[in-house]
């Protein structure tokens, strides 16, 4: 078994949604970025690539490379699951945590979880999204962005 963990940060910028876990989320501001900037899959696909010894999401996928300019992370998120299956790896489990003052995700985390559980082709007993606050803290406690951890099991197939 190994053990991956990610991390990733997204400004806001104008905008009327943002993505997390694949998940539309109705917002007053969107995420400047060079993908659609779903931090919560970008944290995920970095934790899967990290367990596996493949180095991070900015190595396979550069944001200097127009091929990936405004795509789906989830996209992202199924090549690096391939990528792992062919060097002998599958997911084992998934835990995931949003940091963010808005908007207010407790109602969209089942969602997430099956989307991201439907992505990695797993079950969704195995994937864990929660939403926590930076109690008004530092850039997420500002609303200037937000934040999102992930940690990941892989075995070996």
């Amino acid at each position: 078994m190994r053990i991956g963990h990610g991390y990733d940060v997204h400004a806001f910028c104008e905008g009327d949604h943002i993505m997390l876990c694949g998940v539309r989320v109705p917002h007053s501001k969107g995420f400047k970025a060079h993908s659609d900037g779903d931090v919560a899959l970008h944290a995920l696909t970095d934790a899967i690539l990290g367990a596996c010894a493949l180095g991070d999401i900015g190595r396979h996928f550069p944001d200097t490379d127009d091929a990936y300019k405004g795509i789906d992370s989830r996209v992202l998120l199924r090549r690096v699951v391939d990528l792992i299956s062919e060097k002998g790896y599958r997911i084992n489990n998934v835990d995931i945590t949003i940091v963010a003052e808005k908007p207010k995700l407790a109602t969209l985390v089942d969602s997430m979880c099956e989307m991201v559980a439907g992505d990695l082709s797993i079950a969704r007993d195995r994937v864990n999204v929660k939403a926590t606050t930076s109690e008004k803290l530092g850039f997420v406690g500002q609303e200037q962005g937000i934040a999102a951890q992930s940690v990941v099991t892989v075995v070996e197939i």
